[in-house]
């Protein structure tokens, strides 16, 4: 197995919605917020749904992964209701193994309610459910070990028991990977991610806002300073300024594609992610690792939704 994808099962919902509609709701644009079931139903049943789709952030690139050509692996918690079904067997259907027996539980599959405005942008709610719940009790020791990469989930930090789970897959993996996620989730556990950059991940994914909360500057300098200090693989995405990769002392920097029709935002980094480890898993260089990850990134944002369609 290529890749195994440790994150939130969560099922995506995605709405249209004007400016107006997230200043009346107190959201914050661009970010992630969790929210109770209550709420979340609360705010959907004023919106129009466009698509209902499996999502979470890592399990989005480990599809495109498998889209790629890759054997992929993918650990989420669900529930044994109609939404844990969908979501299973959207991932049997990307050819991704799912390396979690789901059963009842007393708290159902997590949801995303992902609100699209005009530029595109896109603010998400996030009920988790039972995705929330990840403990080292979740963590298939056979799937990590079969692995060469373990590809993990900031988002994961919010809820359950993500320091076990973490720690035993990355104990018992050959390589480590993470995804910083959102810029809140970094302000929210910003003293474990740190740990984690520093002493145990050997790859790291994050957008400019994330690392530059992460080290708490506004100056992106700083930024590869710290990641040469590291010494280890940083990835950082930077909107129409491209991408960059932080490699010890060597830094590649890859320009963005230009003239896009943008659509939607969502899974544009979870889709670089994919096309990155896609050419590091097979012996690619850097550079076209870089290139691969904003093909993808570029392909996902030309459509509705955070996954390529077949």
């Amino acid at each position: 197995m290529k890749v195994l994808g440790i994150g939130n099962a969560i099922v995506d919902v995605i709405c249209k919605v004007k400016d107006s509609f997230l200043t009346e709701n107190n959201l914050t644009k661009s970010t992630m917020k969790l929210v109770d079931e209550s709420e979340f139903k609360k705010l959907l049943s004023n919106l129009i749904i466009e698509e209902t789709i499996a999502g979470g952030s890592v399990a989005n690139s480990i599809v495109g992964l498998s889209q790629l050509g890759n054997q992929v692996s993918f650990i989420g918690k669900i529930n044994n209701d109609e939404l844990g079904y969908k979501y299973e067997k959207s991932l049997i259907n990307e050819k991704v193994k799912f390396c979690y027996k789901k059963k009842e539980e007393t708290i159902p599959t997590g949801t995303c309610l992902i609100l699209i405005t005009p530029d595109s942008e896109r603010t998400m709610c996030t009920f988790l459910g039972i995705a929330g719940k990840v403990s080292h009790k979740d963590i298939d020791e056979n799937a990590v070990k079969d692995s060469e990469i373990v590809f993990l989930e900031g988002y994961l930090w919010d809820e359950g028991d993500p320091i076990t789970a973490f720690d035993k897959a990355m104990k018992l993996s050959k390589k480590t990977a993470m995804t910083l996620s959102d810029k809140f989730c970094v302000d929210r556990h910003k003293k474990n991610f740190l740990n984690l950059v520093n002493n145990k991940l050997d790859i790291t994914f994050a957008n400019e806002q994330e690392i530059l909360s992460l080290i708490d500057t506004k100056n992106f300098d700083e930024v590869v300073s710290f990641a040469k200090q590291l010494g280890k693989l940083i990835i950082i995405t930077r909107s129409a300024k491209g991408s960059i990769a932080i490699n010890k002392n060597e830094v590649i920097e890859c320009d963005s594609k230009k003239g896009l029709k943008i659509v939607d935002l969502t899974g544009a980094g979870d889709l670089f992610a994919a096309g990155f480890l896609h050419g590091y898993v097979n012996n690619l260089s850097i550079k076209q690792s870089l290139k691969k990850g904003t093909e993808m990134s570029s392909k996902v944002i030309e459509i509705f939704g955070a996954r390529l369609k077949k």
